[in-house]
C-alpha cells in the first residue's frame, strides 16, 4: 500500500472462495457465542484495588475458554458436517493464534488450515478505559478470511462472579494491520525516523513460529505500537460498550468507582468521590432502577473500603 494511503477493508475473501459460506458462519457464531458462553472460572475475594489486574492474570484462561465454546458451537458454524475433521487450534507464539484446521491424512497441504482469528480478551473494567493490547502481524501475513476479534469480559456480580462475555469487536485481521501501521506512519504527526516502520520478513499467511511476522516500530520508547486502540480503530465500538448497563449502571460509571480505589485514596476522599459519581448520574438521566442500583453497589464498594 502506497505511503500515506488510508487503507480500506476488503470485505473478507471472494464470493467464489470455496470456503465464504464457512467464513460467515463462523462470523456469526462469534456473535452468537457471548449469549452461549459457558466457563468453570468463578472469581470471588478479589479486593477492589485488585480488579484492575484481571486482565493480565485471567486473560489467557478467558481467550481459552472462548475457544473451547467456539468448538461447541460447531452446529452454528458447520451446519451440515461439512468440516467435521477441522477444529479451532490455539497456538503459542504465532499468528493468529487461533486458526480452523485439521491434521486428517489426505488434507491438501493448501487446505490444512481455513483460517484463523487473533484473539484478544478486554476486561471491560480495565482502568484504561479501552483495550490496551497490542496487535503487531504485518498485513503480509493476514490471509484475507483472518479475522482480528477481541471480546470484551466482566463478572456476572461485577466485581466478583463468574466471567461473561460482551458482544465482540470482530474485524478484518488485514485491515487491522494496515489501519495501525497507517495510523504509525501517517496520523500522529510525527515524520522521518520517528513514523518508521520495520517489516516482517515473513511475507505469507501462517507463518511458522520461528519466522519473524510482526511488524516493528524503529523508534518506540514508550512501547505504543501496536496498541490499535489508541489510533481510533475501535472508538465507535469501546464508546458504545462502555454505555452498556452492567447491573444497572453504564460500564463507563463503575471504571470510575473502581479508578478511585486504585488511586489509593483516603476514606474520606472515596466517599467524596463516590458521591461526585452519583451526582454525575442523575445528570445523566439514570432511571430510578438505575439509581437503586448504583446505591447498593456503592454500599457494596464502601464494604470493601473496610476489608
Amino acid at each position: 500500500m502506497p505511503a500515506g494511503v488510508a487503507p480500506a477493508r476488503s470485505n473478507g475473501p471472494e464470493s467464489d472462495w470455496p470456503h465464504r459460506p464457512l467464513y460467515d458462519r463462523v462470523i456469526d457464531a462469534l456473535h452468537a457465542l457471548p449469549s452461549r458462553f459457558h466457563t468453570a472460572l468463578r472469581i470471588a475475594g478479589i479486593s477492589a484495588t485488585d480488579l484492575f489486574t484481571l486482565n493480565s492474570a485471567l486473560g489467557a484462561a478467558i481467550e481459552a475458554s472462548v475457544v473451547e465454546n467456539l468448538n461447541i458451537l460447531r452446529e452454528l458454524w458447520d451446519p451440515n458436517g461439512k468440516y467435521d475433521v477441522y477444529s479451532f487450534v490455539r497456538q503459542a507464539q504465532v499468528f493468529p493464534d487461533v486458526r480452523l484446521q485439521t491434521t486428517a491424512p489426505g488434507i491438501p497441504e493448501s487446505d490444512r488450515i481455513l483460517m484463523g482469528i487473533e484473539l484478544k480478551g478486554w476486561f471491560i473494567l480495565s482502568k484504561e478505559g479501552e483495550p490496551s493490547f497490542r496487535y503487531k502481524a504485518s498485513p503480509q501475513v493476514c490471509a484475507p478470511q483472518d479475522l482480528l476479534v477481541v471480546f470484551p469480559w466482566g463478572l456476572d456480580e461485577v466485581i466478583s462472579g463468574a466471567p461473561r462475555l460482551m458482544r465482540p469487536f470482530v474485524e478484518e485481521a488485514r485491515f487491522a494491520a494496515e489501519h495501525r501501521n497507517h495510523y504509525w506512519s501517517s496520523m500522529r504527526g510525527v515524520e522521518g525516523e520517528d513514523a518508521g516502520i520495520k517489516l516482517a520478513e515473513a511475507v505469507t499467511p501462517y507463518p511458522n513460529k520461528g519466522q519473524r511476522f510482526n511488524d516493528e516500530a524503529v523508534k518506540d520508547g514508550g512501547k505504543n505500537f501496536g496498541r490499535v486502540a489508541r489510533g481510533g480503530f475501535m472508538t465507535e465500538f469501546v464508546n458504545g460498550l462502555l454505555e452498556q448497563p452492567v447491573s444497572g449502571i453504564p460500564a463507563k460509571h463503575w471504571q470510575g468507582f473502581l479508578k478511585i480505589f486504585a488511586e489509593g485514596a483516603s476514606g474520606d476522599d472515596i466517599e467524596r468521590k463516590l458521591r461526585t459519581i452519583r451526582a454525575q448520574a442523575e445528570e445523566a438521566g439514570l432511571t430510578a432502577t438505575g439509581m437503586e442500583a448504583f446505591d447498593r453497589i456503592q454500599e457494596a464498594l464502601r464494604e470493601l473500603i473496610s476489608r
